[in-house]
């Protein structure tokens, strides 16, 4: 699906057909071949396409003559997720393609960054201004990263909330989903992040004479550091409290196992005298009528003895 969009008093307008300045979004179903014939009509190669819907391309930028393009990740919710083990979030890649006339955005999934220009959440944006307008999507995606990284972190601690009181199966599953979750989050900003140090090096979106928007670049650049930052702080706190309950299951097992080996050492005992002594004692004779008591009695003290004896040795 192809769409045209322009800024008209303060407001995002849609366009039956592209004119010099609009955004062009790109969104799936498409068409067979339709792909093509849009790079085709806008004179630039159709690999900038294709490679914005791989799901497993890197963030990186290109040049090809007139034209730029620039490849971000960004996160999504993963509509696998209630499976087991699916992490709840997945990275997908954003293609901005920069023309003479246009600006061009790509993506095999509906974002919420660019679900935000569409619905004039941005201040100040208009695709008039393809620096400024680049500049703000990067930094609606650092944005819109912090806030997957919060939620994660929520559902991390109502999860060690819950493992407090029962080792489920389910709450340890789901911290693996939110593990998963943060890999994905720690590649992709750390590649958005070499990504946006290099297009600063080069100047590639040409934008160092101006201060205004060399000011906002530096900005996304720190707060994209601090993403990276709080998803490794995340994924470590993850991992130690994967490893300590791990460690606290492991003990639970092992005391559970010490305290049924005591008492089948203790029942053991009685057991082994009422077998040694009940086939060789007479039983009902009148010269041993007390002969079956006396083995229960002589069974009991000798149990209570080796009680006695463990738990003063702390073995209980």
């Amino acid at each position: 699906m192809i769409r045209y969009y322009t800024r008209e008093k303060r407001r995002l307008v849609a366009l039956s057909e592209p004119e010099p300045g609009c955004w062009v979004n790109l969104t799936p179903p498409f068409a067979p071949d339709e792909l093509e014939e849009f790079a085709r009509r806008f004179e630039f190669d159709p690999v900038f396409l294709t490679d914005s819907l791989d799901l497993d391309e890197r963030a990186r930028y290109e040049r090809d003559e007139d034209i730029r393009f620039i490849l971000i990740n960004t996160p999504v919710k993963n509509k696998n997720a209630q499976g087991e083990n699916e992490a709840y979030f997945i990275t997908v890649p954003i293609g901005i393609i920069l023309t003479i006339e246009h600006v061009i955005t790509i993506s095999a999934f509906e974002t919420p960054v660019l679900a935000k220009f569409l619905d004039n959440n941005v201040r100040n944006f208009n695709p008039v201004d393809e620096k400024r307008f680049v500049l703000q999507a990067l930094e609606q995606n650092v944005y819109h990263f912090l806030s997957c990284l919060k939620t994660l972190n929520l559902r991390r601690n109502r999860i060690e909330k819950d493992l407090l009181n029962s080792s489920r199966n389910s709450d340890l599953k789901q911290l693996l989903s939110i593990e998963k979750s943060l890999v994905y989050f720690v590649n992709s900003l750390n590649a958005n992040e070499l990504l946006k140090m290099k297009m600063k090096r080069t100047d590639f979106l040409h934008i160092n004479g101006d201060e205004d928007l060399a000011d906002l670049f530096e900005d996304v650049i720190i707060d994209n550091s601090q993403a990276l930052s709080m998803a490794n702080v995340y994924t470590n706190i993850l991992n130690g409290t994967m490893d300590a309950y791990s460690s606290i299951i492991s003990n639970n097992l092992n005391q559970v196992i010490h305290r049924l080996t005591i008492i089948t050492v203790i029942l053991m005992v009685p057991t082994l005298i009422s077998s040694f002594l009940g086939m060789n004692i007479p039983n009902g004779l009148p010269e041993n009528p007390f002969a079956f008591y006396g083995v229960i009695i002589f069974s009991g003290l000798f149990t209570g003895v080796l009680y006695w004896f463990m738990q003063r040795r702390k073995f209980l």
